[in-house]
């Protein structure tokens, strides 16, 4: 047995028994439970901060880029979103119970679909309180139990607010376990939390390309992955020049350090000579890098050389790649070959060169002439989000309350049996 099999052991046997009990949750204490969490959110934001501050004091220990300051910094306004997000579900139906098929068949036999809870999650993440809040709120009201493993560079931060969130489970005599912080940082223990197949039903990673890729290796327990995100901003050759520069400008300067950020900005060559110079002037005034392939630096002299990697590279900073193309299928080419199928966005005013991109970009959510800064569950009016998805299997994009519920089925009779 591994140093830290026992410790997971018992606190998977705690979570699969909170997990019964939230699975037997009514809607109407599922839904008081989200509007305490919210109200002691917000009660206590100075004790959120205080701990929040002893974290961001600590970042530059663990080697922090400046850029993801901005991901584990809360601020009021921070929280307080988060306690919207909270109420939001509230109203929201709740999916548990929920009919989806029901037939009779010929014998007699009645069959119901039913939506169930997934049972307990695993939830790993890297330096972004707000998952924490997020995570546990979907599965209150969806009655799954969560283990929350977040980054060491959030510790503070998750350990004050997993014991918020715990203080209102028991305020409503739900199970407190049904939330529960992992407090062991070392990395090595990754494993042996992986390794909790009796327990846990799935593991879900959120973070970096590095994480994730480390739990689909490890993880003996199916993993749902939320992918890192390499976004793509087309510009076709019969764009709206009016809309460029804003939605181009957003995608990538207004908050770098997420995953629906533009990372690259591929354009048309037929308006890469008069487009390019304005949208490099936005960015730059931003003070974005830029770099490109040699098409695009023939255009604008202060563009940077990119290496091959750069196509390949999620930045989570206020660095974007530049390259000139010759057709929107070169374009969406680009994207599949280099794109993590998060979130991709072609600017143009051809419903066929739309279409097109619509239906053979391989991505999670594919925009047209919109920001890929709104992939996100809120913004999706799902309440809150417990991660992207960019596989198929189970769910696709933003996973709000129905991505955190399975099925099975009611089978009534009558003495039936078969011959």
């Amino acid at each position: 047995m591994t140093e830290y099999a026992t410790y997971f052991e018992t606190m998977g046997r705690k979570a699969r028994a909170a997990s019964t009990a939230m699975q037997l949750a009514d809607t109407a204490v599922k839904n008081k439970l989200l509007q305490t969490v919210a109200d002691v959110l917000v009660a206590h934001i100075p004790a959120i901060l205080e701990a929040n501050e002893k974290d961001m004091a600590q970042a530059g220990d663990y080697n922090l880029p400046q850029i993801m300051y901005d991901r584990l910094r809360l601020t009021k306004e921070r929280i307080e979103q988060m306690a919207l997000g909270v109420r939001q579900l509230v109203d929201l139906d709740d999916p548990i119970g929920e009919v989806m098929e029901s037939s009779t068949r010929p014998n007699g036999m009645e069959i119901t679909k039913v939506r169930v809870p997934l049972g307990v999650i695993a939830m790993f993440y890297e330096a972004r309180p707000n998952v924490t809040v997020d995570a546990a709120a979907l599965c209150m009201k969806t009655g799954n139990a969560v283990i929350l493993r977040g980054g060491k560079e959030a510790f503070h931060t998750n350990e004050c607010l997993v014991n918020l969130l715990r203080d209102a489970l028991t305020e409503v005599n739900l199970p407190a376990d049904a939330v529960q912080l992992v407090t062991v940082t070392d990395r090595a223990a990754v494993s042996d939390l992986l390794r909790q197949r009796e327990y846990i039903d799935v593991v879900i990673p959120r973070g970096g390309a590095g994480l994730i890729k480390r739990i689909v290796e490890e993880s003996r327990i199916p993993v749902i992955e939320t992918g890192s995100g390499v976004v793509h901003v087309y510009v076709d050759k019969d764009c709206d020049e009016a809309k460029i520069v804003p939605i181009v400008v957003n995608a990538k300067v207004q908050r770098p350090s997420v995953c629906n950020s533009a990372e690259t900005l591929l354009i048309h060559e037929a308006v890469a000579p008069k487009l390019l110079p304005i949208i490099a002037d936005a960015l730059m005034a931003k003070q974005v890098e830029l770099r490109g392939d040699e098409a695009s630096r023939a255009i604008v002299k202060d563009i940077k050389a990119a290496e091959e990697s750069a196509w390949s590279t999620e930045y989570n900073d206020l660095i974007m790649n530049v390259k000139v193309v010759p057709s929107v299928e070169a374009a969406i080419a680009h994207i599949n070959h280099y794109g993590t199928k998060h979130s991709e966005c072609i600017i143009t005013e051809n419903t066929e060169a739309a279409q097109a991109f619509l239906q053979q970009v391989d991505a999670s959510t594919v925009y047209v002439n919109v920001s890929t800064r709104f992939t996100d569950g809120f913004e999706f009016g799902l309440g809150a989000e417990i991660g992207i998805s960019t596989q198929k299997l189970h769910a696709h994009g933003p996973m709000g309350l129905l991505a955190l519920t399975s099925y099975k089925y009611y089978v009534q009779g009558d003495g039936q049996i078969r011959s």
